[in-house]
């Protein structure tokens, strides 16, 4: 497994080792002692998936403390533009948007801490999305930042038209009218 550090603090890309011929390939997604040594102790407790269509952008997501959650994500099928945020107070990079294009091709994955919001956008006719996190989900703690705020200025690589929203992700608070949890 390859370790790519971003410029933001704790936000690292992971790259398997695929091994490959004619009969197809093999790769090791996940491995905890893995993990553990090389981006840092986390106890992952769920795993989530979600199939999704073209235009498809779900978030920016996370959860308040006491139930904040990391995520490990990856693309099955499909490809999508990843979108972390850091939302911590302290960080020298509040505020900081990274994005990364994660696919079946590439086979790339995110690690997200605990802090960051979260969302990603499906670029491909359709995308099966799957991630792991370290906390339970939690519908009181939940939160957001609305996807088009002008402050952040994500480009999300598909034409606003095409943008398909939860009902839910159509209303989320701007970036500057939030108020952090994460210290």
């Amino acid at each position: 497994m390859k370790l790519t550090h971003t410029d933001i603090d704790k936000l690292v890309v992971l790259e398997p080792q695929v091994f490959g011929d004619a009969r197809g390939y093999f790769f090791e997604p996940f491995n905890q002692k893995w993990f553990n040594e090389n981006v840092g102790p986390t106890q992952f407790v769920q795993d989530n998936e979600s199939k999704s269509s073209k235009g498809v952008l779900r978030g920016l997501h996370f959860q308040k403390p006491p139930i904040a959650q990391a995520k490990l994500v990856r693309v099955i099928q499909g490809e999508v533009l990843d979108v972390a945020v850091d939302l911590r107070k302290n960080s020298p990079t509040y505020g900081k948007v990274f994005s990364i294009l994660l696919s079946e091709t590439n086979k790339k994955q995110l690690f997200i801490p605990r802090g960051f919001a979260h969302g990603f956008a499906v670029i491909s006719e359709t995308a099966i999305f799957a991630y792991k996190v370290d906390n339970w989900y939690s519908p009181e703690n939940e939160g957001g930042i609305i996807w088009n705020d002008e402050k952040l200025q994500i480009d999300w690589q598909l034409n606003h038209n095409d943008i398909l929203l939860s009902d839910k992700d159509t209303g989320l608070q701007t970036f500057v009218d939030f108020e952090t949890p994460f210290k």
